[in-house]
């Protein structure tokens, strides 16, 4: 059941309705069997989330949103809920937790009664073997396992930045990491920055960012002066405080007061591969050290802090191939867009080539990257994989990027994604907005944007 209607207790309802393309009707109540989990507000709506319960459990992928426009006291409704119906469970909690060790080893976080998505009572069984959250359903009936999934969001590399890493500041392709010598990079490459919003405690903690070393080992100053080298594992930490609280005042000096206005939580040292991940069980930020350490590339940085912003706007966020696309894609021109102003676009470094240093590690051809937001593909060349796929979403924002600017677009992208859908489909998110571009810039940026989204064939 997917309904998505439009209800509104004022008359001059018109422009909401235009937004989303629904019909008015007096405002309903909320129905039986929601439970808030998240209110938010953008610029033009207030955003009310909720999960699907049934006898007090979750029912997992049951979702409920109202989005209540501020000018109009105009409501669209996204429905989400799951058709399910009353049963009992015979297998134990103990039961679960003994199949679910089988599945996914590691420590148990949560171990709850739930509802799946095809109205099955199970237990939902949250553990962690080091690699970041998995989710485990047993079959509440029989204990037997059902599935078991991966809930971090990943990134392939490693890296990190100085402003925005060594490769565009020194516009050199053939730096390499050397085992993370100093002498690998030189003074040259390094910059002085200004470290805001610190709580004063002595370590890299914050409004927006929170270093978590699970050695206990942090970054610690009593004059609040962090300065080292990137073969200090302090370096890395002192990189991601800085990437991610300026990502943030960025997201604020745009207007926006709820995007993800918390301390994130990261880490930047244990995992030892190369790979980073955002892992949405623990709302946390994991940085890989292998090959260059993730956490000394600001857009690995970036990328990962993207899926962290759509997390906090739209719980529960890419629950589909489409939408974990969407989320990739978003991650990868979210590094773009705060590289824009420290990189120089160039041949040797072009800003739609993402982690130009990170990726030295693990590419032979130059320029060095992860992955471009300028690749020539359209859904027709869709894998199912959601970095390839992703790169056709990012293509798109690219292109509106370059028709709107920095912050109209950045802005745009922030407002739509609160009224996504947590299984959205690139076509659904790519016509909310196109809406939200009309309402907010008018026709001609409208018109822009839906190019954009025509030239990769998403509508």
């Amino acid at each position: 059941m997917r309904l998505r209607r439009l209800t509104t207790a004022a008359a001059c309802a018109a422009l909401v309705a235009s937004l989303f393309g629904a019909t008015t009707a007096q405002a309903a109540p909320v129905p039986d069997g929601l439970r808030l989990i998240a209110t938010h507000e953008s610029v033009l709506a207030t955003h009310y989330w909720y999960t699907q319960t049934l006898n007090g459990h979750t029912v997992l992928g049951g979702y409920y949103a109202r989005h209540v426009d501020k000018a109009t006291d105009a409501e669209t409704i996204d429905d989400g809920r799951v058709p399910v119906s009353g049963f009992a469970a015979s297998a134990t909690p103990q039961i679960a937790a003994s199949q679910a060790a089988g599945a996914a080893p590691g420590s148990i976080r949560r171990n709850e009664l739930a509802v799946s998505r095809d109205g099955k009572l199970v237990y939902s069984v949250v553990s962690d073997a080091g690699h970041g959250s998995v989710r485990t359903l047993v079959d509440a009936a029989t204990g037997s396992v059902l599935s078991s999934e991966s809930l971090i969001k990943n990134v392939d590399g490693t890296g990190r930045v100085f402003s925005p890493n060594p490769v565009a500041t020194l516009q050199n392709e053939n730096l390499v990491d050397d085992n993370d010598r100093n002498s690998a990079v030189p003074d040259s490459a390094y910059k002085s920055v200004r470290l805001t919003n610190l709580d004063g405690s002595g370590f890299l903690h914050g409004s927006f960012a929170t270093i978590i070393d699970p050695r206990g080992q942090q970054a610690r100053s009593r004059t609040n002066d962090f300065n080292y080298s990137r073969r200090s594992d302090f370096f890395e930490q002192v990189m991601s405080y800085y990437s991610i609280t300026e990502s943030e005042k960025y997201i604020q000096g745009l207007g926006f007061n709820d995007v993800n206005n918390e301390p994130q939580d990261v880490t930047t040292t244990g995992f030892t591969d190369d790979n980073s991940f955002y892992d949405p069980e623990v709302d946390g930020i994991t940085f890989g050290t292998g090959g260059v350490d993730d956490a000394e590339d600001a857009e690995v940085i970036w990328h990962e802090y993207g899926h962290a912003i759509q997390d906090a706007q739209v719980p529960g966020f890419g629950t589909t191939i489409e939408a974990g696309s969407i989320g990739e894609g978003f991650g990868d021109w979210w590094a773009m867009i705060m590289s824009a102003p420290v990189q120089r676009d160039t041949a040797v470094t072009p800003l739609a080539c993402i982690a130009d240093w990170d990726s030295v590690s693990y590419t032979d051809t130059t320029p060095h990257c992860l992955r471009r937001t300028d690749e020539n593909l359209t859904v027709a060349d869709f894998n199912g994989e959601v970095h390839h796929d992703g790169q056709v979403w990012s293509r798109a924002l690219f292109d509106i990027f370059n028709s709107l600017g920095r912050n109209k677009s950045a802005k745009l992208i922030l407002e739509s994604q609160f009224s996504y859908r947590p299984d959205t489909t690139m076509a659904a998110a790519a016509n909310v907005t196109v809406s939200m571009a009309r309402a907010m810039f008018g026709a001609r940026d409208a018109r822009a944007v839906t190019a954009a989204f025509h030239a990769r064939g998403i509508i």
